[in-house]
């Protein structure tokens, strides 16, 4: 009798813990945020999606913080930075490059990652 109700219990500490961590990736922005960007923007990071021109601040309120970030050479005298989002337990990577604060390029090994 003792151990079935440690299962549950430690059943209900993991149903609880998934469930908190599902819920604050819904927490990334609040209206106000994205209230002044362009609506295809809005209903990008709304979807949880991106595209090619956001912001480095307007993919993290898409998909949160990348896993990892590297500053690479400049090219022509413009910032460049590459954001790597890793899943499927590192997987699957997407990389997305950003030169001089702008999205330009995305590649995923992740099959529907970008839409």
């Amino acid at each position: 009798m003792r151990r079935k109700g440690l299962g549950l219990i430690w059943g209900f500490l993991f149903v609880m813990a998934v469930f908190m961590t599902s819920c604050a990736s819904y927490a990334r922005y609040s209206h106000d945020e994205i209230k002044d960007y362009p609506v295809d923007v809005q209903e990008k990071i709304t979807k949880g999606e991106i595209m090619p021109g956001m912001t480095p601040q307007q993919v993290r309120y898409s998909w949160g913080s990348p896993n990892q970030v590297r500053t690479l050479d400049q090219e022509n005298g413009k910032q460049k930075e590459e954001w790597v989002y890793s899943s499927g337990m590192g997987v699957f990577k997407t990389r997305l490059t950003f030169i001089d604060g702008k999205l330009i390029y995305i590649i995923s090994s992740e099959p529907g990652r970008v839409k």
